[in-house]
């Protein structure tokens, strides 16, 4: 995982839009972590089903340590279903719990309660032998930001008791939510490496909204984007922007152009509006309008088994 490949070869680095994030909250919001996690009995990591190595921020797997951990691949419905069965392999293949989920239709959910449940049953077992009252299992929840974590709780509490904030970055203070009589999360704010060491995992976290548009070159960003879909897509992009296949094999200039006439991006004179077309897409992209995508590879070790669910 070191090494993520886009178009089968890694990026020319000087190709790849630089992503540099370094909000002063993440630093308390570490504390903040290191602090709690001995209330917890498991850790519940959510990563975004289409870029699973790119949401797994390290500093988490550093955080954790030995911990019970459960691995979640949210927003599934987003992502390559043959794809994200390979990846549930390879976290098994790595001793970790892992599932697929869907925060916001509830798939996957009831599995994830009842794993989270069996996880932690080693150490409130072992509470109880000590004389110690039963108590429910205590999760903690952590991800990056906009990995679905607030929508995650609302689903499994049944009401809007997380507070969603759909802007990548905003941190909020924690706060404990009940999940039936044996399950209890501790919701945590989104956390992100301060700098990112491999840019392609910057580009690719851009891709799907994990960091703010504020951060990063849009126009080079998207660009490289289509070179993707171009390469491994190109049905979708055909048929969402009702382009002929001639329009979707030029350059990535001209590509983008041809998707802001087809749908109308246009300024007076008849000039193309790129800010419009580029905001279309990338919108298009992360509202799952151009197909179930991922971007992120199994690493080979793997050998691409699938296990059955």
């Amino acid at each position: 995982m070191e090494e993520r490949e886009m178009n089968g070869a890694v990026p020319n680095v000087s190709d790849t839009p630089i992503v540099q994030w370094f909000p002063g909250h993440m630093a308390k919001t570490r504390r903040l972590i290191q602090g709690h996690l001995k209330l917890v009995d498991v850790v519940i990591e959510l990563l975004d089903a289409r870029v699973p190595a790119s949401s797994a921020n390290p500093l988490i797997r550093e955080l954790v340590g030995e911990k019970p951990r459960l691995v979640a691949l949210n927003k599934s419905d987003l992502a390559d279903e043959a794809q994200t069965k390979a990846w549930l392999s390879y976290f098994r293949s790595q001793g970790f719990s892992a599932l697929a989920i869907d925060s916001l239709s509830g798939a996957g959910l009831k599995a994830l309660v009842q794993k989270a449940e069996a996880l932690a049953k080693s150490k409130t077992h072992k509470l109880v032998a000590k004389g110690a009252k039963p108590r429910a299992a205590r999760a903690m929840v952590l991800g990056i930001p906009n990995v679905g974590k607030s929508s995650l709780i609302n689903r499994l509490a049944g009401a809007a008791k997380a507070k969603v904030e759909n802007r990548p970055g905003v941190t909020r203070d924690k706060q404990w939510i009940r999940i039936g009589k044996n399950l209890e999360l501790l919701d945590m704010p989104g956390i992100l490496w301060p700098k990112f060491e491999d840019p392609v995992v910057g580009m690719r976290l851009a891709f799907v909204g994990s960091v703010s548009d504020e951060v990063y070159d849009v126009e080079a960003t998207v660009k490289r984007l289509l070179e993707w879909l171009s390469a491994h897509h190109a049905g979708q992009l055909t048929e969402r922007y009702r382009l002929t296949k001639e329009e979707v094999q030029t350059d990535v200039g001209t590509l983008l152009e041809h998707i802001g006439k087809h749908r109308g991006c246009l300024l007076k004179g008849g000039v193309l509006d790129t800010e419009k077309v580029q905001r279309l897409l990338l919108a298009d992209l992360r509202g799952g309008r151009l197909g179930r995508l991922t971007f992120d590879e199994v690493p080979e070790t793997v050998g691409n088994e699938i296990e059955s669910e």
